[in-house]
């Protein structure tokens, strides 16, 4: 599935449930992923920045975007957010290959002015490659 400049809707904000030891609820989370499809959204947003998504380790990061890429018949736009380039690298890598319409991205909350978010940015792109 695609997402351009020409992309429009509503793209929810998707929870990631989990059951009490703290694992991921996969039941849940297709039942979720069924949900925002049958309430009419254009696409499904996983793995933001004010929840969970920096909590989960790597591999948690990508059992759920396996799950929802691979049960979705809408776009999935995955947060990779991350401290480091690398891992936000290793993590947009992993979501395109496994099917994710695009990346997002939020800058660190330590870039104060417009320059150093420009820069951030830059290097952001430079690091999950162009074509993502």
């Amino acid at each position: 599935m695609t997402f351009s400049v020409t992309s429009k809707g509503v793209y929810a904000i998707a929870t990631t449930p989990f059951l009490p030891d703290g694992t991921i609820d996969i039941v849940s989370l297709d039942r979720l992923t069924d949900f925002y499809q049958e309430s009419g959204c254009t696409g499904i947003t996983i793995l933001g920045i004010m929840g969970e998504a920096p909590k989960l380790e790597p591999e948690e990061s990508r059992a759920i975007i396996q799950q929802v890429v691979g049960r979705s018949k809408i776009p999935v736009i995955v947060g990779v957010s991350a401290p480091g380039l690398a891992a936000m690298r290793s993590l947009s890598r992993s979501a395109m290959d496994m099917g994710a319409a695009g990346v997002m991205i939020a800058p660190t909350l330590s870039l104060r002015t417009d320059e150093q978010i420009v820069d951030y940015f830059g290097q952001a792109v430079e690091a999950v490659g162009d074509d993502v």
